[in-house]
């Protein structure tokens, strides 16, 4: 089973070194998503429909929304990841257009060669996160400096103008997915069917999951669970609720189901997410 050594969490969103063994659904987050090997074998990720593969030279890079799995080989030891979820408005405060984050290209590829500095900044973050979990001033620095210099090393965004030019074609979302997206977001909790959605949309079912998934980059299934992912991670990292409680709210008929959708998503169960996340409190 797959662990969670450290996670650390805070305005910049969430950083967790992971030892993976096992695979993840396919699935998307909010954020700028970077992810460096610290240790173990070479693996890979199913970015798009491009395999990324992750090494000692090579970094994973995944824009916000863009659908990803983790696609682990038994064959091989486990990697030891250091996975990078990082909020857009945390990186404004380093350069304004780097809000681009937030959207689609950001990362014009899903793998690249890391830099000496880039590697050498993530393994100092990694070993700090072991070693003084507690020192987050000290680990934020860190955070600061590594995606400074991945953003520096992988990214086009030179100009203010490029980023606001892109972020004004991302958020042209059709107007009838504004519609339900508006509807999602009310209470990711609620039964929402596809038939209600495509009734709100007034579009037929096909016509519905393709113009989501053009607006989105993600199709309705994967953008609702998106929303229960990150409320789910809220909820167990700041709240005393049982992992039953947060479950139900969230729409799971068993707390197992709660637990193995968590999992499948965050690589670990919600009890050992919880447990490893407060160590630096």
């Amino acid at each position: 089973m797959s662990d969670a050594l450290r996670i650390a969490h805070g305005a910049f969103g969430r950083v967790a070194l992971l030892d993976m063994d096992r695979s993840l659904v396919r699935h998307a987050h909010p954020h700028c998503h970077v992810l460096i090997k610290v240790g173990g074998d070479d693996t890979q990720f199913l970015v798009g429909e491009r395999v990324a593969p992750l090494t000692d030279e090579c970094a994973v890079l995944v824009n916000a929304w863009e659908p990803h799995a983790y696609v682990h080989d038994p064959r091989r030891e486990n990697a030891l990841i250091l996975a990078l979820y990082i909020e857009p408005d945390w990186l404004v405060s380093f350069r304004p257009n780097w809000g681009a984050s937030g959207s689609a290209g950001f990362f014009d590829q899903s793998a690249g060669a890391i830099t000496s500095r880039i590697r050498g900044t993530a393994l100092d973050l990694a070993s700090e996160m072991v070693l003084e979990p507690a020192s987050g001033s000290r680990q934020e620095r860190l955070l600061s400096d590594l995606m400074i210099a991945v953003i520096e090393r992988f990214t086009p965004w030179r100009t203010v103008g490029s980023s606001l030019r892109e972020m004004a074609r991302s958020s042209a979302v059709d107007w009838r997915v504004r519609k339900t997206i508006s509807l999602m977001r009310q209470d990711p909790t609620a039964p929402l069917s596809i038939e209600r959605l495509c009734r709100e949309a007034g579009m037929s079912r096909s016509h519905f999951f393709r113009v989501f998934e053009d607006s989105t980059g993600v199709t309705p299934h994967v953008f609702l669970n998106v929303l229960k992912v990150e409320m789910a991670v809220g909820a167990v990292i700041d709240s005393e609720e049982s992992f039953t409680t947060i479950g139900d709210r969230l729409g799971f008929s068993a707390a197992s189901h709660f637990t193995r959708f968590f999992r499948d998503h965050c690589s670990v169960s919600p009890r050992e997410f919880r447990t490893v996340a407060r160590l630096g409190r």
